[in-house]
């Protein structure tokens, strides 16, 4: 990973998670929900859950150059990507550039194109705001544009009663599919770091819990749903982009799917129900 540092003193104004597939679809046109429509919510959180993984990678990075943190916290960024860092008027903006050609992730996914994140650099407080937008970002071939804020703190919760890291994220993205298909997502998603944060050395015994909702809207103007039930689990040393665990549910008109990602197994399998009819599929990115 290469980094190079500017200090430019002049205003700078100012992003989960899983796929799993049927088949190679999108969202289809049917007034109920279906299996495409599963495959859509998870392929965007996909998107979600990687773009949450490396803003708070990257700001955890400029805490540990800053020396506002302890130790240096080991990066999961891949050895292609190229991060430029400005400090202007007190804010930080990291561009973390992935180049043309793409780069592909510990857990499988393909990326390239630009994220630039920005926040203070007064590291002192105990929540952070951090923003983000994309410059010809493309997840798994999916151009992914607009923008997120998140807010940044540790605190207890009622996942884990002791004080950890916590990201809150606000949703406002356009997704384009390669075949053509625009979506627009937006929501809430919260990601808890409840293991790893007391070992930053190492990022392989990381484990986030998700929780959240969010709509994507289709052009015809159909809203499909998608709410977490029961936390999506991540364990870093998996190496997967799927929750190991976890359940979610998709309702589109007055109908409604349950995604279950398992009991805590490192595979690619989860089950989809539609009208109480339980199937066993294969996760795909």
């Amino acid at each position: 990973m290469k980094t190079k540092i500017l200090l430019i003193a002049v205003f700078f104004t100012t992003l989960t998670f899983f796929s799993c597939s049927s088949n190679d679809a999108t969202a289809d046109n049917t007034a109920v929900v279906s299996s495409d429509d599963v495959a859509l919510t998870a392929k965007i959180d996909t998107s979600l859950e990687d773009i949450d993984a490396i803003t708070e990678d990257q700001f955890n990075a400029q805490q540990s150059i800053s020396g506002k943190i302890d130790s240096y916290r080991k990066s999961i960024l891949p050895s292609c990507a190229t991060i430029t860092t400005v400090l202007t008027n007190n804010v930080w903006t990291r561009t973390i550039d992935f180049g043309t050609e793409g780069c592909t992730l510990a857990n499988g996914n393909t990326i390239k194109g630009k994220i630039i994140i920005s926040f203070t650099n007064d590291f002192s407080t105990s929540t952070h705001s951090i923003s983000y937008t994309f410059e010809g970002f493309y997840h798994n071939g999916k151009l992914i544009e607009g923008n997120k804020s998140t807010t940044y703190t540790k605190k207890t919760t009622d996942l884990l009663n002791e004080i950890h890291p916590v990201m809150t994220h606000s949703i406002d993205m356009t997704v384009t599919f390669d075949d053509g298909k625009i979506y627009k997502t937006t929501g809430t998603r919260t990601r808890e770091m409840v293991e790893g944060f007391s070992t930053p050395l190492e990022w392989e015994d990381n484990v986030f819990l998700v929780t959240g909702n969010s709509n994507i809207t289709k052009k015809d103007g159909t809203v499909i749903t998608c709410t977490i039930t029961n936390p999506l689990r991540f364990e870093m040393s998996c190496r997967s982009p799927f929750p190991i665990s976890g359940t979610k549910t998709i309702t589109k008109n007055d109908s409604t799917a349950t995604l279950d990602f398992g009991d805590g197994d490192c595979d690619s399998l989860a089950t989809i129900t539609i009208d109480n009819v339980t199937t066993e599929i294969s996760l795909r990115k």
